[in-house]
């Protein structure tokens, strides 16, 4: 472990602690932000939050996107645009971080677990078809479950690490049980499947740029969508439902306060023009780990095939439980950060009466799997 420790210190070209993963601020951020604040529109209306949208969009390949104050809130809405209700449920998987149920939960909604595969560490095809042709049905053009009586209304896979998981398997198995697709790719910002951008695949997808993602507002987070109705519902509700007027304040449904703020967006727009270079940086680095780790008998991580992640969060994965926790005690003690995988949902004691299927691969990834340090090298 000291091997691993000393050459991560030499790839980051300090003795100093590294943590997991810290942001670049190295292009047109201070210039922006001034910029923003020289106008004083720095709240939820202004030319970077136009700006961000626009370009956004480009990059990922959707038609629209709009900006919200963090991930979990543009999960939330994405879940709203798919008519989720109170009492409907959502199908996710077990081994992701808690925004994707609590985004469920708020609505009222309640999550169902699905096994993970091994190699994408994401929602798998076959347990979500397993599932489905064992407890479901379709009645009235609606996905029901037979244990509960109640409407599968979505799904939301996550694609793990910016790793992408088989979501166009996922898709038609969607489409043929009526269940809409909503993609978390809060993580994946970059990252692609069969050269097709991810979050593009479901009827609306979800990206975050909380402080340690690839690119990074300190929050903020965006939904991006095909769907021209689907696109304005979603910047009406997440500007409080106001209807526009010079200087009435008319609102016509149940709205959110989740709308980006400008000065927020300033910051975006720059991270953005640094993308491609961060992804670069970032393979980079997967690269000299993957030929370190494999000298050193350690499976690292890497991309799955028909994939090109983004490599956000790189990651080994260890022979068990506990040479996992010995990898952590040592490597944090040392100065290096390093973290485990999530615990699996289902075991929170929010959601541990959620339905299940047998998930052995999530336990199995979370007894095993570490991150170690991802930031950008410069």
């Amino acid at each position: 472990m000291q091997k691993t420790v000393d050459f991560i210190k030499a790839t980051f070209s300090t003795k100093e602690f590294i943590p997991l993963h810290e942001p670049r601020f190295i292009g047109n951020e201070k210039k922006y932000l001034n910029d923003c604040i020289d106008s004083t529109f720095v709240s939820s209306v202004g030319k970077y939050v136009d700006t961000f949208e626009k370009e956004f969009a480009k990059t990922v390949g959707s038609k629209y996107a709009i900006a919200t104050v963090n991930g979990t809130a543009a999960l939330h809405i994405s879940l709203i645009l798919a008519d989720v209700k109170r009492e409907d449920e959502v199908i996710t998987q077990p081994l992701t971080f808690i925004a994707t149920c609590n985004a469920i939960s708020y609505i009222g909604a309640k999550p169902i677990f699905v096994d993970v595969d091994l190699d994408t560490m994401g929602l798998s095809p076959d347990s979500l078809k397993s599932f489905l042709e064992s407890n479901c049905k379709i009645q009235e053009n609606q996905c029901i479950n037979i244990t509960t009586g109640k409407i599968i209304k979505a799904c939301v896979p996550m694609h793990t690490f910016g790793h992408p998981c088989k979501i166009d398997e996922i898709k038609d198995i969607c489409d043929t049980w009526n269940i809409v697709l909503v993609e978390d790719a809060a993580e994946s910002l970059g990252s692609f499947y069969k050269n097709k951008h991810t979050g593009t695949f479901g009827k609306v997808g979800a990206f975050s740029f909380n402080g340690n993602k690839i690119i990074t507002s300190g929050g903020g987070g965006v939904i991006v969508t095909d769907d021209e109705a689907l696109a304005k519902r979603a910047k009406h509700i997440t500007t409080t439902a106001k209807i526009p007027h010079p200087y009435e304040y008319v609102h016509d449904e149940i709205g959110y306060n989740y709308r980006l703020p400008n000065i927020n967006a300033a910051l975006l727009v720059a991270q953005l023009e640094q993308l491609e270079r961060f992804l670069i940086s970032k393979r980079e680095l997967a690269t000299k780990y993957k030929d370190f780790f494999i000298t050193n008998n350690i499976n690292f991580i890497e991309e799955p095939k028909k994939s090109k992640s983004n490599y956000w969060l790189q990651a080994v994965l260890l022979d068990d439980i506990t040479q996992r926790n010995e990898f952590l005690e040592f490597t944090n003690k040392s100065g290096v950060m390093t973290r485990p995988i999530w615990k699996l949902m289902n075991e929170l004691e929010m959601f541990k009466d959620c339905q299940k299927t047998d998930l052995k691969n999530a336990k199995y990834l979370e007894e095993r799997v570490v991150n170690i340090p991802s930031s950008v090298r410069i």
